[in-house]
């Protein structure tokens, strides 16, 4: 098997900076954000130093209004010297922000020997800051001015794709008659929009201005787009989709399309900053145009229809005759849900090549891009015959040779093109994803050559922050998998699946996922959005929906899936520190659970538990439903109680901390039996959960260890968990002494395991274990994809265990590193790297000569704790030197089988004897067991 080379290098070389630098400067969690709206920003930075046991002493922190000012002294803000090692979020303390303003900031360090050694710069931008700034109207085709409608005709478009509607093209003609200065445009839409101006395109945000919770909120962009505009006549542009406001979203067959409104509406503002000092704001309004153009239709499940015989050359550029266009109609003028985007927009971020073109006797070419993908194709068409339809279908798996449509189930999936007759035309659908590793194209004239089609990789754009490596390459392809499933299934929100007509942002797919993916990229920002959205859709009596946005499923969310809305903001709160996220979801958290305790009295949560989906898709066992609510009633308890003492709400945190205590209570009492260490159902996930949210006598805990290990080795180290309980699995067992079981259920590549899968060619994560097997082929069609990221949580075991970098219980933001790398399988090295909020982390191990060699970085003014796994902990050296010779690190604590130290910042070089093969004698020190 092939896998990708890994990037991972880790090295005890020192870095070539000397002194304490900051770097990886942030504003509300991004870097130089154009147009944010929270009027108390938050300024964060991480730290390198090749010093060991270097940390910040102090920082100050100054903002002015140009790098010049900034430069010069003359500032709006000064903290002066604070004394401390907060590097994270903090806010800006200063003179009430302008909107639409830039401001520069400069951070400044002092080192642990308190000396000043390094500053560094940024800056961010305001967006429009009040409500009443919005001028401009929502604007859209005019229906009533539609031509008269005629018969139907034959035509080439299906039953579900006649109705739709072309795209509209809006324009509008301005002058610009003195020097210009600055030019910033405010643009969003009920729908999907792309601004042009003057002929060219603006940004490269995709499917903007993405989808929220609209009947809340909708998001709106700013652009700087001051190179794109000229001295005279200017023309500002916009092409208009369906998205998700009126296009196809889920699978309620009563209720396809048109969730929020009928038609697409765009709302503009360009403002204008002029030399002498005057201002002026192009709007709009009444005064545009619109016309129907190359795009028939384009919907995000359906696909997209573009006639290219259509364009409109010129449309969006000055002295272009409009005269046969129509006036567009004001939809209305309330802006008040409008807010600027929090998040990196999604974009095209990466290209495939096509592996293979496959000619078939028919005409049909099968073209194989290699790995299942979410996003669009751009295909070069040549020498194409003016009215010649090109149709592109999607699929994420062949069968038979053929694509395998169904389980997209109404889902089209489909793009069609009709050239122009020009000699080289390059096709790319605008307004439309899909999810699919196999393409057919048909009604492509001549040959088709892989270098003319290539796959267009669109996600969020979520920075990666982590990288895994290790010697086994099934694992690697695992990790590869997790990694395409987190991209194709973080579109905007995140969803469950990228190709049929579902792709809703499901909680429990999510908040099992979270601890994975916080792993694999900075998603801060992403789901910091997201949770304003849960917050928007919990319903009035504190109940959360399975889904968000609430679409197609508005019932209460079940067990699991509704306790998304209190699991992920303390999961956030734990990965980056974000108290104020953390405080702004309190509130719902507490409705929440407030919401579980009402309808259960009895502490059993058994009333109001909307679907109970239960350990979904778990395979050859059945965990009892009361056992896993009961299970999250408890766990969410908990969170909520740790949030309030984290928010100094000190009664809430007593009277949650009494709740969780009797819930706990009640779980033992119902489903316990102490004396045997068994939970009802016995079951996997009945063990997992009961194990990890700490739902056990302490004196019961080893009976229960041992059921579950005696069930995964009754069924010859195989898995039976569904999204709930997988998450759990290795991190607990690992935890528990058995991290031989752990690597036993990593390395499985029989049904049901992660490698069966891959041993069968998957290039992303299944939905189910038993997507396709051996004995059965591909499962029906209803519910069955092969791009579906919650089996993939195991993600997060493999960069806290199997590499070892995990928190410390109560550390946020991993102020306080817990280093337990677990040596074992089939391993013989494996590494990790992660850019954390402060700084970079690394640890990893290999088995070198009958040695253990573990190298770790630790970033300054962190603290870490490492177990070393080894039969001799005498022997443990660093640096070829015995510990107790080593400065920056001392021995906290020995067994027969490690070596525990305590190390400030830097990097190290640990050389040991090899652990011994087989369970662990007793648990290592571990970092906090994901949440589920």
């Amino acid at each position: 098997m092939t896998v990708p080379p890994t990037t991972v290098s880790l090295t005890t070389v020192p870095l070539t900076t000397v002194s304490l630098t900051p770097y990886g400067l942030t504003c509300e969690q991004l870097d130089e954000p154009l147009g944010l709206d929270e009027p108390t920003p938050r300024l964060s930075w991480r730290l390198r130093s090749s010093r060991r046991g270097d940390a910040q002493s102090a920082y100050r922190l100054a903002v002015a209004l140009s790098e010049t000012d900034l430069r010069d002294g003359r500032l709006l803000w000064d903290t002066g010297r604070v004394a401390g090692p907060d590097t994270l979020l903090i806010p800006y303390d200063g003179p009430p922000l302008y909107s639409s303003t830039r401001y520069h900031w400069r951070v400044t360090v002092w080192d642990a020997r308190g000396e000043q050694t390094a500053h560094a710069e940024s800056w961010f931008e305001t967006g429009l800051l009040h409500p009443d700034e919005w001028k401009a109207a929502w604007i859209a085709r005019d229906r009533d001015a539609a031509p008269p409608q005629d018969p139907p005709a034959v035509e080439d478009r299906t039953e579900r794709t006649r109705h739709l509607e072309p795209c509209p093209h809006l324009r509008r003609a301005f002058t610009i008659d003195k020097p210009l200065v600055r030019a910033r445009a405010y643009v969003s839409a009920r729908g999907l929009y792309e601004l042009r101006l003057n002929g060219r395109r603006v940004g490269d945000a995709e499917l903007a201005p993405g989808w929220t919770e609209y009947r809340h909120c909708v998001l709106y962009q700013t652009y700087d787009v001051g190179d794109l505009l000229r001295d005279g006549e200017n023309v500002i542009g916009a092409v208009l989709a369906d998205g998700w406001w009126s296009g196809f979203v889920g699978f309620d067959s009563r209720r396809h399309a048109q969730h929020y409104g009928e038609a697409p509406q765009l709302i503009v503002q360009l403002l204008l900053d002029f030399a002498d000092g005057s201002r002026r704001w192009v709007l709009s309004d009444g005064d545009w145009r619109e016309h129907a153009g190359p795009i028939r239709h384009s919907d995000l499940l359906m696909g997209e229809y573009g006639d290219a015989r259509r364009e409109l050359p010129g449309w969006d550029e000055p002295r272009f005759d409009d005269a046969g266009w129509r006036p567009v109609a004001v939809a209305g003028t309330d802006t008040a849900v409008l807010r600027a985007a929090p998040d990196r927009p999604v974009r095209v971020l990466d290209e495939l090549p096509a592996r293979s073109v496959e000619r078939r006797e028919d005409g049909r070419f099968i073209v194989d891009l290699g790995q299942n993908m979410v996003g669009r194709v751009r295909l070069t068409v040549r020498d194409a015959p003016a009215g010649q339809r090109i149709q592109l279908r999607h699929a994420e798996i062949l069968d038979g040779g053929d694509l395998y449509v169904d389980n997209l189930r109404t889902a089209e999936a489909t793009d069609v093109y009709v050239a122009a007759g020009r000699d080289v035309e390059v096709f790319e659908p605008r307004f439309t994803f899909h999810g699919f590793r196999y393409v057919e194209v048909t009604g492509h004239p001549g040959d088709l050559a892989p270098e003319d089609v290539t796959g267009r990789v669109l996600h969020s754009d979520t920075p990666w922050t982590g990288e895994f490596a290790c010697s086994d390459d099934t694992v690697m392809r695992l990790q590869s998998n997790i990694r395409w499933g987190q991209r194709g299934n973080f579109v905007s929100v995140p969803t469950d699946c990228p190709q049929r007509d579902e792709r809703l942002g499901w909680l429990a797919d999510a908040q099992v996922f979270l601890p994975t993916a916080c792993r694999n990229a900075d998603v801060a920002a992403f789901f910091a959005r997201w949770m304003r959205d849960v917050v928007d859709a919990q319903h009035p009596d504190g109940a959360f929906p399975d889904v968000v946005p609430e679409v197609c499923m508005t019932r209460e969310g079940a067990p699991a899936w509704g306790d998304g809305g209190v699991i992920i903001p303390w999961h956030l709160y734990r990965e980056y520190g974000d108290r104020r996220l953390l405080e702004r979801c309190f509130p719902a958290m507490k409705a929440w659970v407030d919401h579980v305790h009402r309808d259960n009295p009895d502490l059993l949560w058994r009333n109001r538990v909307g679907n109970h989906y239960g350990d979904w898709l778990q395979v050859n066992a059945e965990t009892p439903r009361d056992v896993l609510a009961t299970a999250y009633f408890a766990r969410s308890t908990e969170l909520v109680a740790k949030a309030a003492e984290v928010l100094g709400a000190e009664p809430d945190a007593e009277r949650y901390k009494a709740l969780h205590t009797a819930v706990r209570d009640a779980f033992i009492d119902a489903f316990v039996d102490v004396g045997e260490g068994r939970v009802a159902g016995d079951t996997q996930t009945g063990y997992l959960l009961a194990l990890a949210f700490g739902l056990l006598p302490e004196h019961a805990v080893p009976a229960a260890v041992n059921r579950l290990a005696a069930d995964i080795e009754a069924r010859d180290h195989h898995l039976t968990t569904g999204f709930v309980g997988v998450a759990l699995l290795c991190p607990v067992l690992a935890a528990h002494g058995r991290e031989d079981l752990a690597y036993a259920l990593l390395h499985q590549d029989t049904y049901p395991s992660w490698a069966y899968s891959i041993r069968h060619g998957a290039t992303t994560i299944w939905e189910r274990w038993d997507g396709w097997t051996e004995e059965h082929g591909i499962k029906p069609p209803a519910m069955n994809s092969f791009n579906h990221y919650s089996l993939g949580s195991v993600g997060e075991w493999l960069y806290g265990g199997v590499a070892g970098i995990g928190q410390a219980p109560g550390s946020t933001a991993y102020r306080e590193l817990r280093l337990a790398p677990a040596v074992g399988g089939r391993l013989t090295w494996a590494r990790a790297r992660q850019e954390t909020a402060r700084g970079t982390v690394e640890c990893g191990w290999s088995l070198e000569a009958g040695r253990l060699r573990l190298r770790v970085a630790v970033p300054p003014g962190v603290a870490a704790t490492l177990t070393v796994p080894t039969e001799a902990p005498d022997g443990v050296t660093e640096g070829g030197l015995p510990l107790a010779a080593v400065e920056d690190l001392r021995v906290i604590g020995r067994s027969d089988h490690s070596m525990t130290v305590r190390l400030g910042s830097g990097h190290y070089d640990f050389s040991a004897t090899p652990p011994a093969a087989g369970p662990s004698p007793s648990p290592v020190l571990v970092q906090d067991l994901p949440t589920p």
